[in-house]
């Protein structure tokens, strides 16, 4: 009989430049295929999960501000930016088998539904993956934020941050070999220690609603699986 996931509603944060594998920029395809093997594993076993995608393979808002352009107009483009990696991610998932809808927090109804949280629990409950696009709809918020809120809004009982490095460390461990991995952190010490996981705002969401991230490494095979299960890879952040 096979083992029981951990979870029973989770939420996955995935970054734009996730989807770009090593090339840095656009959407790699074999990157995306192996997502949606990860995620119909997941959906397979029983756990029910929603899906928020950044948009910094395509486009940075805060890059864009940073280079003379409105802030808020550049904010709007990198929400766009979600929409393009929310589709190419839904179609992967279908062509897999894997029923899914995209919740867009700004209208784009000949593409996505738009975001209404009773409808995407709904979905859920029947087993479809939900993917949100469009950050919250408003300027000045990250999507790791947007993650935090929806994971809290659709009552997941964890949110998973997938990156490039296995957890939490006090340096770059690309940069730096004699980095320190953390396999534990409660978010206080996220955020004195400054550790760069997740914006200030989406931890204290999660803090103040006592959610707790797991940080893995999305380019190891099965790791997404194990956090479900329960198998203790990467970092943990809780409220200790």
């Amino acid at each position: 009989m096979a083992a029981q996931p951990k979870y029973k509603r989770v939420l996955l944060k995935l970054s734009g430049e996730a989807l770009a594998g090593d090339g840095g920029f656009g959407i790699d395809t074999d990157v995306l295929a192996g997502i949606a093997n990860d995620v119909k594993a997941i959906r397979d076993s029983g756990t029910e999960i929603a899906i928020v995608v950044g948009g910094g393979n395509i486009f940075r808002g805060v890059k864009g501000a940073t280079e003379g352009m409105d802030r808020a107009t550049a904010d709007y483009m990198g929400m766009l930016a979600t929409l393009l990696n929310c589709l190419a991610l839904q179609d992967a998932l279908e062509r897999n088998g894997v029923f899914t809808r995209v919740q867009s927090a700004i209208e784009m109804r000949a593409i996505a539904e738009p975001y209404i949280r009773r409808k995407a629990v709904r979905h859920l409950e029947k087993g479809r993956v939900v993917i949100f696009g469009a950050g919250i709809g408003n300027p000045y918020f990250t999507t790791d934020t947007t993650a935090a809120l929806r994971a809290i809004e659709m009552n997941c009982q964890i949110l998973l941050k997938a990156t490039k490095v296995d957890g939490i460390y006090t340096d770059d461990p690309k940069k730096n070999p004699s980095a320190k991995r953390f396999e534990q952190l409660t978010y206080m010490e996220v955020l004195q220690k400054g550790l760069k996981v997740m914006d200030s705002t989406a931890i204290s969401l999660c803090m103040d609603n006592r959610l707790p991230i797991i940080v893995f490494d999305l380019g190891v095979k099965g790791s997404m699986k194990s956090v479900i299960d329960g198998g203790g890879i990467g970092t943990l952040v809780h409220a200790g």
